[in-house]
């Protein structure tokens, strides 16, 4: 069986503060954010099932896994926190542009937790942005952040997460690249460039009645009602017209994310 999935968006970072902080390159997590994560931790009813926690190589990411998942890595001390550069964020703004893998080597190296950093390749950070000019990022191939380049690795995040032999992950990650991995666009404008709240987790399993090159990801009805929604999650079809709608809306809020 395929593992149940908790997603997750990182807690409040400096770039949520305000437009003129997306300028600020992959910033720390604030105030609030740290208290976030404390919320977090007592909150989640799940730490005893989860066998492993991933996430972006993002500084608020990992610090998000870090101390909200805490009780997960008390509990497995041989567990590992894996990131995985497919996770990162959609676009080329300097705050979704991560810092170099020596660099987050070095910042963490005293974490209690072990940290495995074998899914960022040397090159994961190297969108070449050149923004605040109104240029279009240099950048092609995986980590480019055109629609098709970002839709392939979070079709390629699924495919890694189904294949994985736990039975319950979480994965920490970010609000824009969260809609292109679980394939729900449902209330995506509700705040910046997202539906998900600084945070927020979602439940979901993979729908196995459907065996496409899609892997879609469904929300558990507890998970829906947790966020106040009583129906079920919108159609494979229904989604397509909700994508469109909403990639126009995040444009129109000032996160386009290139054809």
């Amino acid at each position: 069986m395929p593992p149940k999935i908790h997603l997750v968006r990182h807690v409040e970072g400096v770039h949520n503060l305000s437009h003129e902080f997306w300028y600020v390159r992959d910033p720390q997590i604030t105030d609030k954010g740290k208290a976030q994560c404390a919320k977090l931790r007592d909150e989640f009813p799940d730490h005893a099932n989860v066998e492993l926690v991933v996430a972006s190589p993002l500084r608020r990411t990992i610090y998000t896994a870090l101390e909200a998942f805490a009780p997960v890595f008390e509990g497995r001390k041989d567990l590992k926190l894996i990131l995985n550069a497919d996770l990162q964020e959609a676009s080329d703004f300097p705050c979704d542009i991560g810092s170099d893998v020596a660099n987050l080597r070095k910042e963490f190296e005293e974490s209690s937790v072990s940290i495995d950093f074998d899914l960022i390749p040397e090159n994961w950070n190297q969108k070449a942005s050149l923004r605040p000019l109104e240029v279009a990022s240099l950048q092609t191939g995986r980590y480019h952040p055109g629609r098709e380049a970002v839709s392939a690795r979070a079709r390629e995040a699924r495919l890694w997460l189904k294949a994985r032999p736990e039975k319950e992950i979480v994965v920490v990650a970010h609000g824009g690249l969260m809609h292109f991995l679980n394939g729900d666009w449902e209330d995506c404008c509700k705040n910046e460039a997202t539906g998900w709240d600084n945070a927020e987790y979602r439940t979901y399993e993979f729908d196995t009645t459907r065996i496409d090159e899609d892997l879609p990801l469904l929300e558990t009805p507890g998970s829906r009602l947790r966020r106040g929604k009583t129906g079920p999650q919108p159609s494979h079809e229904e989604q397509s017209s909700l994508r469109e709608n909403g990639l126009r809306g995040w444009a129109e809020q000032g996160y386009a994310v290139p054809e």
